[in-house]
């Protein structure tokens, strides 16, 4: 009787053991595309949903073959202070998370002409602040979830300049920064001129933590000429790109088996910002060099489109 049991037991213990296996290997072809698998991974997720769902995963399109469409632009094609309908200002001198040194203002820092929005930085006294800035928004006037985003710039020089495009979430779905998301298009810090990162910040990866995740290029030129800095945001992946050179991909299922909400926020809306920080404890790391002032970011164009067929697929 005691051999009969036995073998009882081990007959569950492997029974229970293989069914777990299975839902991996299934929901690895998903996440590795074997269409062939789709079908049972799919089922299981949706299995799973209730308990542990999985971000950034199960969408099924074609990324070399997306029909963008212009949704939103400033081509800065007018006179005067930046279109009120499109942008607003963060404004303030209270270091804004980073120890940066400047006060962002809301009408003095940012003008349109000939063509272009130039932000400037100045060594200038303001309200307790050595120097004044802007930090442009486009919250509540543009707000997107996934699209390709593009700014052509050029960029200011000389230690202690913090230039960047980047986006923070709207809504904040899922708590404080960085829970909700932060995507730096483009960053630039004065002592290493020409180095442009593109990085990602979410629970799991972020500068707190020394996670973030993100590369860089060299453009020695940044200075000096426009470049365009793009990204491709896409429901299951962000593509980085300089000059139509893709060099970053954030894809959170290559870094866990379950994206969730700490790997992924990046399912809610987002709006843009371009600014130029002074100092901080990234771009004054060596310090500021006051001589270079004032210092300049020129942007050409703004633009957003959208594909019809990523609209499809939202919830």
């Amino acid at each position: 009787m005691k051999k009969y049991i036995i073998g009882f037991m081990i007959f569950l213990l492997v029974g229970c053991q293989s069914e777990p296996n299975r839902t991996n290997e299934n929901l690895q072809a998903l996440e590795n595309g074997d269409i062939t698998n789709r079908e049972n991974a799919t089922s299981e997720m949706t299995e799973l949903e209730d308990t542990d769902p999985c971000k950034a995963v199960d969408f099924v399109y074609d990324e070399n073959n997306l029909t963008y469409e212009l949704v939103w632009s400033d081509e800065f094609d007018y006179e005067g202070l930046p279109d009120d309908e499109k942008w607003s200002y963060d404004t303030g001198g209270s270091g804004f998370g980073n120890h940066e040194l400047q006060y962002y203002t809301s009408d003095a820092n940012a003008y349109v002409a000939n063509g272009f929005l130039t932000i400037t930085a100045r060594k200038e006294a303001y309200k307790n602040m050595d120097y004044t800035s802007s930090r442009m928004i486009t919250k509540n006037k543009g707000d997107w979830l996934y699209g390709l985003i593009e700014v052509k710039a050029k960029l200011p020089e000389g230690t202690g300049t913090w230039p960047a495009i980047w986006m923070l979430p709207t809504d904040w779905k899922y708590g404080n920064w960085p829970d909700s998301g932060e995507i730096d298009i483009m960053e630039h810090v004065g002592y290493e001129m020409g180095k442009i990162h593109g990085t990602i910040h979410t629970e799991s990866y972020n500068h707190m933590k020394g996670t973030q995740l993100g590369k860089s290029v060299i453009r020695e030129d940044a200075h000096e000429i426009f470049h365009l800095y793009k990204i491709e945001w896409l429901p299951d992946k962000i593509k980085f790109y300089v000059d139509d050179k893709l060099y970053f991909v954030y894809k959170p299922y290559n870094l866990v088996n379950c994206p969730t909400e700490a790997e992924w926020p990046f399912d809610q809306r987002f709006h843009l910002l371009l600014n130029i920080a002074v100092g901080g404890d990234w771009g004054g790391a060596k310090g500021v060099d006051d001589s270079i002032f004032p210092q300049e970011m020129v942007v050409d164009y703004v633009r957003v489109y959208q594909a019809k067929e990523i609209e499809e697929l939202k919830d």
